[in-house]
């Protein structure tokens, strides 16, 4: 399926599209006062447009953009809407089986619902009730979930997608569409994340996360407990949500997942890259 194929697929379902970077051109086509397009290390995922305001469901619009352009397709999460008025949810699990495990943990099966194959685990496409606002923001699922969510104001690379990888975003079965948001879910998300301490801080990272208000508490044992092979991996995760929640202290945030990532074993240099990494990602999924 040609990226216009895709994109026209998931118009005649309803789903919002708008055009993004790909991964293929010799420059980032994304836009915004805050992103540097020579600079940008995460290729493929940028909106190529004010995607707040400018995405479409018309077929003569998504051809214009998609026909003869090299783009990825965004999903304007928010712009989606159910047959009911339901809202979008898009879970995006960054390893195959991380919803399935929250979902064993907290003694319920996974909800099968539509579902879109990426570089690293799956983004499940669920609706939520009209009268539900749901951001970015994670919930109780906090530091136990292996991935993100997005609903409300944001965006995901849809099928038919190309990732910096080659690995091409693919839907897992065309017959399923989305379906209603499981309620242990739902309420997860709608909950308070409930902070723990971390139970190998360093003294740096404990002396930081005072600093900070202990917002980072969950985010740092996340980093602190990661096994063999993953350490990087988890720094750029907590990282990303470390920021996007961050505001005017993420020279704190970055100090703290610093001291976390060098105890752990990971050299300050690899980790700084990785930090800065997340940095100029954060808000990009």
């Amino acid at each position: 399926m040609s990226t216009l194929d895709a994109a026209l697929w998931l118009i005649e379902r309803d789903f919002t599209v708008f055009p993004a970077d790909h991964p293929g051109l010799a420059r980032c086509a994304g836009v915004g006062r805050a992103h540097d397009a020579d600079a940008c290390a995460d290729r493929g995922k940028h909106p190529a447009v004010a995607f707040t305001r400018t995405h479409s469901t018309d077929p003569e619009q998504v051809r214009r953009w998609f026909r003869s352009r090299l783009r990825n397709i965004g999903v304007a999460v928010g712009a989606c809407r159910g047959a009911g008025g339901e809202r979008l949810l898009v879970v995006d699990s960054d390893r195959p089986g991380a919803i399935e495990d929250v979902a064993t943990q907290d003694g319920h099966g996974h909800t099968a619902t539509m579902r879109v194959r990426t570089a690293k685990g799956y983004h499940d496409y669920y609706w939520v009730p009209a009268e539900t606002r749901l951001g970015n923001g994670l919930g109780a699922l906090l530091g136990r979930f292996d991935g993100d969510v997005r609903s409300g104001n944001a965006y995901v690379i849809g099928p038919g997608s190309v990732h910096a990888t080659g690995v091409i975003y693919e839907v897992v079965d065309e017959s399923q569409a989305p379906v209603q948001c499981p309620g242990w879910l739902l309420n997860a998300l709608t909950a308070q994340p409930v902070p723990r301490q971390p139970a190998r801080a360093a003294v740096g990272t404990r002396r930081t996360v005072r600093s900070t208000g202990g917002r980072l508490t969950a985010l740092l044992r996340f980093v602190l407990e990661s096994p063999a092979g993953e350490r990087n991996n988890r720094l750029y995760w907590a990282a990303r949500r470390a920021f996007e929640q961050g505001g005017a202290a993420d020279s704190s945030l970055a100090s703290a997942l610093l001291d976390a990532a060098t105890h752990i074993g990971l050299s300050e240099a690899e980790a700084r890259h990785t930090i800065t990494n997340a940095y100029r990602s954060k808000a990009v999924q």
